[in-house]
């Protein structure tokens, strides 16, 4: 009875601990509506499990998430395209909060190429 209690407790804990980190993985946290966002990225984290931009657009700074290395590689990305000083535009979708100014990027375009992070989406 003892081993139940304990294990049931441990999956409890693990079920609490990793359901924030599902809320905000994929795109149910977004509008659904896709934004074009034009700035200036200010800094970049990239990596697993995605990466972060911070990018200046107008007089708002915006968090901009973009995909895996390995999605970024596929449509054609190099972490160099992605550095600070870069002017890009995104399009994605915002966060359903508005005042969060985040967004998950679809695709990215940057000096007349566009790239595609999610092909499959509008």
């Amino acid at each position: 009875m003892w081993r139940i209690t304990m294990a049931s407790i441990g999956l409890a804990l693990a079920v609490a601990v990793s359901v924030p980190a599902l809320a905000h993985h994929g795109w149910r946290w977004t509008t659904g509506n896709n934004i074009e966002l034009t700035g200036v990225i200010i800094e970049a984290k990239l990596g697993n499990p995605h990466g972060l931009l911070q990018v200046k657009a107008e007089d708002e700074v915006w968090t901009v998430e973009v995909g895996q290395p390995w999605r970024n590689e596929r449509a054609g990305l190099a972490d160099s395209d992605l550095a600070p000083g870069v002017e890009a535009t995104f399009i994605g979708e915002p966060s359903a909060n508005v005042s969060e100014r985040v967004m998950k990027a679809e695709r990215i375009r940057i000096d007349g190429r566009t790239f595609e992070l999610y092909p499959e989406r509008d």
